[in-house]
């Protein structure tokens, strides 16, 4: 399984252990001391490894090709999932997957953005960057899940919309807000989580939620850190300065009432162990889909609204404070 760059201390640690164990077999000497030794120091690097990442190393992290994506949590945690195509506008996107699924015997509409696994996969699905029809199409799901009373589920994971030329000439900034705009104003109950990046509008087009939840390794921002770095370094190979300044890691986000809970993952990240993953995240998406259906419609919209003003933090400097 391919590393991040900043694992690869561990990697050569654990290269050595697997050595020296071969070696020890084949010349039938005991070396049992000096691999317990370096499988200690191993835990050791790896709790301080996980236990203190940067921004840069979780945005690394987020973007891991093995990583979860949609289609692997909609299998995993529904069932009779019928997914449907196209916008009935323009034509079909394959950078959003959505559909009608059942969520422990409660009828529910998925959604989410769905990267590649492949070189010839991500291309078909244009790295996971939607389209203008893509977002008409998460719509139109959406709305049909309003009219017959599901609850929405939706899952974010791009880089941001596409910023080709086709793209513009079909109005990708409409799309997304007109998505935005309705979302606020469904009458079921909405969950969103935040599976591995959540860039720019094109997450945010899926993102008004009564309930918004991040991965512990996933990243979060109104902009990409490539595009952040472009437009103050003027260099967007300075993304992963951009990113420590941004604030987009789950725990950031959570202390700005952002977020509403950071779902945990393995030790290494959600590609490690996807079946323990999946549980977790079944686990928190049914816990939260029971307190909102617990609501009726106009407590719903309340409750989502309530949760949007409450975002961030606000300072002021002391000589305003004192003029106030």
């Amino acid at each position: 399984m391919a590393e991040m760059p900043f694992e690869r201390p561990l990697a050569e640690l654990k290269a050595k252990i697997e050595e020296l164990r071969r070696f020890g077999s084949e010349k039938q000497i005991d070396f049992s001391d000096e691999i317990a030794k370096l499988e200690e120091k191993y835990v050791k690097l790896e709790e301080e490894m996980y236990g203190s990442m940067t921004a840069s190393q979780k945005l690394q992290m987020a973007r891991h090709p093995m990583r979860p994506k949609t289609l692997d949590y909609i299998q995993s945690i529904f069932t009779d999932f019928i997914e449907l195509h196209g916008d009935r506008v323009y034509g079909e996107d394959m950078a959003i997957v959505g559909g009608i699924a059942k969520l422990n015997g409660i009828p529910v509409t998925v959604v989410g953005h769905q990267k590649g696994k492949d070189t010839k996969d991500n291309i078909a699905r244009n790295f996971g960057s939607p389209h203008p029809e893509g977002f008409r199409k998460a719509l139109r799901l959406m709305q049909q899940a309003n009219k017959f009373k599901r609850p929405i589920i939706t899952f974010l994971d791009t880089k941001g919309a596409h910023p080709g030329k086709e793209a513009e000439e079909r109005g990708p900034g409409e799309a997304i807000a007109r998505s935005i705009m309705e979302m606020a104003g469904f009458g079921v109950p909405i969950i969103c989580i935040v599976i591995g990046e959540g860039g720019s509008g094109g997450a945010l087009a899926l993102g008004v939620g009564n309930r918004v939840l991040m991965m512990e390794h996933a990243v979060y921002s109104v902009i990409s850190p490539e595009g952040a770095a472009t437009i103050l370094f003027k260099d967007a190979s300075l993304s992963l300065k951009a990113a420590e300044a941004m604030r987009i890691t789950a725990e950031d986000l959570m202390g700005l009432a952002v977020i509403d809970e950071i779902i945990s993952e393995p030790k290494g990240g959600a590609h490690r162990n996807p079946e323990q993953q999946m549980q977790t995240m079944k686990e928190a998406v049914w816990r939260h889909l029971q307190q909102l259906m617990l609501m009726n419609e106009e407590q719903l919209r309340e409750d989502r609204y309530q949760k949007f003003r409450k975002m961030g933090r606000f300072t002021f400097p002391q000589e305003l404070v004192e003029q106030r």
